[in-house]
C-alpha cells in the first residue's frame, strides 16, 4: 500500500491507459504533446452553453457514481475505472485522458494531494478524504467539475475543512456579476478562508472552459487585485475551484509531473463547478 511510515502518500503502480471506443470524438490534443493554442473567446451563445451543460452534467453524474464507491479498501484505480466507464457510456470522452500525457480519466487527490493525483493502487483508509475531478468532452465542448468525499469518519478538523471549502466555492460564485473584475472571486474566497486560518492555494486556479479544456482565462482563488482585472461579461464560461489547506499553501510536485502535494503534508480539500455568467450571477453547468 503506497504510504510511508508516517502515513503520507507515495507513488503507486499505475495501470495501463483505458480504451475509449473509436465512435467517440476525441479532443484535438489527444495523441499530441500539448493542445493547440486557443484563439477563441470565453463568451458563449445560448446553444453553445447548452452543449457545455450536457458535458457538465455527464461529468457531475460520473462524479456522483464514483462517490458511491468511495470507501475503505477501494483503490484510486478502482475509482478511475468507474468514472471512465460512466463517461464513455454517455458517449463522451474523459478529457483528462491523454491531456498533456495524463494517463488516466479521473484525477484522484487524497489527503495532502492538492490536485492532479494520478489513480493507482493506493488503497483508501478510514479517515481519508479524496477529491474526484472529472471533465467530459462531448459535441466539441468540455464540462469540468470536482468534489471532495470523506472516507469513513474523518476528524472534526478535516470534516470542517471539507464543509468550509464547499462553502468557499459558493461564496466565490456569489461574488460573480457582469461588470466586476475576475479578482473579486478570489477576494471572497480568501476572506472567508482566513477566518479559519486555512491556507489558500495560489498557483493552481480556475480557468476558462468550453471549446478548450483550458482557454487561458485564469480565475485566482485569492485576493489578487489589482492583477487579474479582466471584466466579467454576460455569457462568460469558466470554473471556480478553490483549494484550501489546514497548513501551508506551499506545494511540492512528484516526479510524475502531475501530483501536487502540500509542502507540509497538511490535508487539503477542493470543490469545483463550471458556470456561465448571467445578469443575476451564475448558472451552474455541472449539476447532476
Amino acid at each position: 500500500m503506497p504510504r510511508d511510515k508516517h502515513g503520507h502518500l507515495t507513488p503507486g503502480r499505475v495501470s495501463p491507459m483505458r480504451a475509449v471506443p473509436r465512435t467517440i470524438d476525441r479532443p484535438e490534443y489527444v495523441g499530441r504533446v500539448e493542445p493547440s493554442p486557443y484563439a477563441g473567446g470565453d463568451v458563449y451563445e445560448h446553444d453553445e452553453i447548452e452543449l457545455i451543460r450536457e458535458s457538465g452534467r455527464i461529468a457531475a453524474d460520473a462524479i456522483a457514481a464514483v462517490g458511491v464507491a468511495v470507501r475503505p479498501g477501494a483503490t484510486t484505480d478502482d475509482l478511475d475505472a468507474i468514472g471512465h466507464e460512466f463517461v464513455v457510456a454517455a458517449g463522451a470522452y474523459p478529457s483528462c485522458l491523454g491531456y498533456r500525457g495524463f494517463p488516466k480519466s479521473v484525477c484522484t487527490s487524497v489527503n495532502e494531494v492538492i490536485c492532479h493525483g494520478i489513480p493507482d493502487d493506493t488503497v483508501l483508509e478510514a479517515g481519508d478524504i479524496i477529491n474526484i475531478d472529472i471533465t467530459a468532452f462531448k459535441n466539441g465542448m468540455h464540462g469540468d467539475s470536482n468534489m471532495t468525499f470523506t472516507v469513513g469518519e474523518p476528524t472534526p478538523q478535516v470534516s470542517d475543512l471539507v464543509t468550509r471549502t464547499a462553502e468557499s466555492l459558493r461564496r466565490g460564485m456569489k461574488a460573480v456579476a457582469p461588470g466586476r473584475q475576475i479578482n473579486v472571486i478570489g477576494r471572497a474566497i480568501e476572506s472567508y478562508a482566513k477566518r479559519f486560518g486555512y491556507g489558500v492555494v495560489r498557483d493552481f486556479t480556475g480557468h476558462g472552459v468550453g471549446r478548450a479544456f483550458h482557454s487561458g482565462l485564469v480565475i485566482p482563488h485569492y485576493d489578487a487585485a489589482p492583477a487579474f482585472d479582466t471584466v466579467i461579461q454576460h455569457g462568460m464560461v469558466f470554473t471556480i475551484e478553490p483549494m484550501l489547506t489546514l497548513g501551508t499553501a506551499d506545494w511540492d510536485m512528484w516526479d510524475d509531473g502531475w501530483t501536487v502535494t502540500t509542502k507540509d503534508k497538511s490535508i487539503t480539500a477542493q470543490f469545483e463547478h463550471t458556470m456561465v455568467v448571467t445578469d443575476r450571477g451564475v448558472d451552474i453547468l455541472t449539476l447532476p
